[in-house]
């Protein structure tokens, strides 16, 4: 059993990480200032024994005695980072910055949740972690973008200087249960207007392409990267099965029936064309290789949506069902 601490914990993947690591028998703590993410998100946790909830902004240093560090604190979607893009760099850059500090007080191991983003609009594709990237430093998704690669070389330097025990984690798409309704992201967006009756709104022609990773699969690679006794990364982690946006629009639309039509807007500025992994280091070093499918995991995704749109669902869907330990 360790103390593991998790930045950004009550958001979309921070949530369903507690879950998995309170399951595995640790002691959790969140840290999360509810900007983005959701107290519903943990509320099934906060009785549990072994499970704490703290309010706070990591953009502030903070002190806890901790044997892990999952950092996850930053929005993640477009609408949110872009919403106030210098707190969003902020956050990025001090909250690895405080991690790394609490990393080294209290020697423990540090993951920095990194992502495809640092890629940018990707001239290599698909992406190996050797790409150095194509990010435009003045851009609207720059905030996002620079605030992750910023953190990276944080990270390293701390390294490098045997100031802090890291990992780092490159994560493509990754969709599920509890992801936020007016996130702005493709699949959440796409399930909640079918759901809705409404016309599914795809941005340029729909050919730009994306993987999408269940929340599941993601966590499992995670985990095996924090307790890999020496891999540092950067490791990929997604499902590099590859479709363009206009197919999974469709997809979407088969499984959840009902008239909607597919209409097409303006492609937003710095949105990627294309994004892929090469998950070859995840799969030699971590064992690592994703196992829901696009349409399982989407059909586990809309009936999540269902429950929450239909004011049926009292408590945040689970991924999948989980041994309840008892509080």
């Amino acid at each position: 059993m360790s103390r593991v601490l998790v930045t950004g914990g009550a958001g979309f993947l921070g949530s369903h990480l507690c879950d998995r690591l309170v399951h595995d028998g640790h002691e959790v703590t969140v840290l999360d200032d509810l900007s983005t993410g959701s107290r519903a998100n943990v509320a099934h946790l906060m009785a549990h024994p072994r499970f704490r909830f703290l309010s706070h902004d990591v953009r502030q240093p903070y002190h806890l005695e901790v044997d892990r560090i999952y950092n996850l604190a930053s929005p993640a979607s477009p609408p949110h980072y872009q919403r106030d893009p210098v707190r969003t760099t902020l956050t990025n850059v001090l909250g690895a910055l405080h991690a790394l500090e609490l990393a080294e007080a209290r020697a423990a191991r540090v993951l920095q949740a990194s992502t495809s983003e640092v890629y940018g609009d990707p001239e290599v594709h698909p992406q190996p972690e050797s790409y150095r990237g194509a990010v435009s430093p003045i851009g609207v998704r720059a905030c996002y973008d620079e605030g992750k690669r910023c953190a990276e070389s944080l990270m390293m330097d701390f390294h490098r200087r045997g100031r802090a025990e890291i990992r780092i984690a490159r994560i493509f798409n990754t969709y599920g249960p509890r992801m936020a309704l007016d996130d702005g992201r493709v699949v959440s967006s796409f399930i909640v207007q079918a759901l809705r009756g409404e016309d599914l709104t795809v941005y340029g022609d729909g050919s730009q392409t994306r993987s999408f990773c269940y929340v599941d699969d993601l966590l499992e690679g995670l985990v095996r990267l924090m307790d890999h006794p020496t891999e540092l990364g950067p490791v990929n982690l997604g499902n590099p099965a590859e479709l363009t946006v206009l197919e999974l629009a469709e997809t979407v639309l088969s499984l959840v029936g009902g008239k909607s039509r597919i209409v097409f807007e303006k492609l937003p500025e710095d949105d990627p064309r294309q994004r892929r992994p090469v998950i070859d280091r995840a799969r030699k070093v971590l064992d690592f290789t994703p196992k829901v499918s696009l349409r399982e995991g989407l059909g586990r995704t809309i009936e999540s949506f269902r429950g929450v749109l239909g004011g049926r669902q009292s408590e945040p869907a689970r991924s999948r069902p989980r041994r309840r330990e008892a509080a």
